[in-house]
């Protein structure tokens, strides 16, 4: 007699259990647009970020992680630096050359995080030529050139100080120089979009775009700027004949971290900051990207609105926002932007929504803005929170939260009944060896004379039949949990909206939606 539960139907539960939490939210980024120097901006978005970060089954890029990104900078001034190779230097004239050479690597992760610029480029040259010293002070040749090149490479007509430099180190440095001159260079043909734009490489000015520059070929890193523009740092593989180059410093430029992520948009062309949103979201590999900002409309109220972009496709999701004052947003409205921008649907009429003719109130003027917020049209004022209407809330949310937790019954029950069986189990495993014992010592056979042997039948009979029901009824237990699960997920918007506004000129209707 075997008891063995089938293993298919196990994994058929694990499957539908995998399958029902698997729904993870996209992975987002928040980004302001506007004024980035505007307070009133950077502490709303940030807000807003926070109370979507609050959520726990939310991912969001975190603004820290979003300027290490794009815009690594060091942990130490200047002045810091400048010290801690003074120290390096200390060490390898003390014959302490393996600290040396960890301060000065340390020193160089730090040095290239800085702003570009002559600054910058000093303290590069001074850490690599005292690195080439060190490396030669401990008979590694090869690494001491590879340090000395970084210099030429973009100085050719650098010299070395002789009171500071023997003269074989200075030989060997001349024989680097020479040796480089005879070596075949690469053509970098630098553009960008803003014209006249500085650029650097490893911190060094070399001249404005357009720029054509003949350099041998390696690893450099790129910096252009123009005024507050700055692109993003980048690695430049000089390779070939020829390597042309084209840098959007409109785009790049138009990027900042501090003091929250911002998309600069003075001139307020809507199109192009969604264009740089989803390029900014590809950049970062988010899924979505959830532009936030405030719109001061030439007359009626000021709104922070939000609008959710597929970086994929490119395409708008959704849009909405409510009205707000002075610098800090209510945390009611924000908590009710939060939960429409992220299932498409609000619980508070507080978020104002697009109109079916895709103007948002903050677009049209002070009529559809006071519509909007009068309870007319597609909202309802924040200064009248009793609009909103109980029984639709009470109709709309508390059946679907009702399946859920029978869904989370359901599951717990069946995943206690599986538990169970597998009790059961080891329980007639039991039985079982005591009937194998029963028969061998019968010479083979089970009689019926045997008390003990018809007693562990019997019982073993019993668990049989309460293994199966438990396997069953808990089998069916957790797929009705499942199939509850999804039935009690948040609905889709309607795929029709209708439209109504009105004001002292007459009325309007309009419907949208997919048909």
């Amino acid at each position: 007699m075997s008891f063995r539960p089938k293993p298919s139907a196990f994994a058929l539960m694990l499957c539908l259990l995998c399958a029902t939490a698997s729904r993870a939210a996209p992975h987002r980024l928040v980004v302001s647009s506007g004024d980035c120097r505007d307070a009133e901006l950077s502490g709303q978005s940030k807000a807003f970020y926070d109370a979507l970060r609050a959520r726990p089954e939310q991912r969001v890029l975190s603004a820290p992680e979003f300027a290490e990104r794009l815009f690594p900078a060091s942990s130490r001034s200047f002045e810091d630096l400048q010290r801690q190779l003074d120290a390096a230097q200390d060490q390898f004239y003390e014959g302490r050359n393996a600290r040396a050479a960890q301060l000065l690597d340390d020193a160089l992760s730090d040095i290239r995080r800085l702003p570009p610029g002559e600054p910058r480029w000093k303290l590069f040259a001074h850490a690599q030529l005292l690195h080439g010293l060190n490396q030669r002070a401990m008979g590694k040749t090869k690494d001491s050139d590879t340090a000395f090149l970084q210099v030429l490479r973009l100085q050719p007509k650098y010299r070395l100080d002789p009171d500071q430099y023997a003269p074989s180190i200075r030989q060997a440095f001349e024989k680097l120089r020479r040796d480089l001159a005879r070596t075949p260079k690469v053509k970098l043909s630098l553009k960008s979009t803003l014209p006249a734009s500085d650029v650097y490489l490893e911190g060094l000015g070399m001249g404005q775009t357009p720029l054509t520059l003949e350099l041998p070929a390696g690893s450099y890193e790129l910096t252009v700027v123009k005024g507050d523009a700055v692109s993003f740092p980048r690695q430049v593989q000089a390779q070939g004949a020829d390597t042309p180059l084209l840098v959007d410093l409109a785009y790049e430029g138009s990027v900042t971290a501090a003091p929250f992520p911002c998309l600069s948009a003075a001139d307020g062309n809507e199109e192009r900051t969604w264009s740089h949103a989803v390029r900014l979201g590809g950049t970062l590999g988010v899924e979505e990207v959830i532009v936030v900002r405030l719109e001061r409309p030439s007359s009626g109220p000021k709104w922070f609105a939000a609008t959710v972009l597929n970086v994929d496709g490119g395409q708008k999701l959704r849009e909405g926002g409510f009205k707000t004052q002075g610098l800090d947003a209510p945390g009611e409205a924000l908590s009710a932007l939060v939960d429409f921008v992220t299932t498409g649907r609000s619980p508070s009429n507080l978020v104002v929504m697009n109109n079916a003719n895709g103007k948002a109130p903050w677009d049209a003027g002070n009529a559809r803005g006071t519509t909007a917020a009068s309870g007319t049209g597609t909202g309802a004022d924040l200064s009248a929170p009793h609009l909103l209407s109980e029984d639709a809330t009470r109709n709309t949310g508390a059946p679907r939260q009702g399946l859920r937790t029978a869904s989370y019954v359901a599951v717990g029950a069946g995943v206690a009944a599986l538990g169970g069986a597998g009790v059961v189990r080891l329980l007639a495993q039991k039985d079982l060896t005591g009937l194998e014992d029963r028969r061998k010592a019968n010479g083979g056979q089970l009689v019926s004379t045997d008390a003990q042997a018809v007693a562990l039948r019997n019982s073993l009979v019993g668990k049989s039949h309460l293994l199966t029901g438990l396997l069953v009824g808990g089998g069916a237990a957790v797929v009705t949990g499942a199939v509850l699960y999804l039935v009690s997920a948040p609905a889709k918007p309607a795929p029709v909206t209708l439209g109504v506004t009105a004001d002292g000129t007459g009325a309007g209707a309009s419907v949208s939606g997919s048909f």
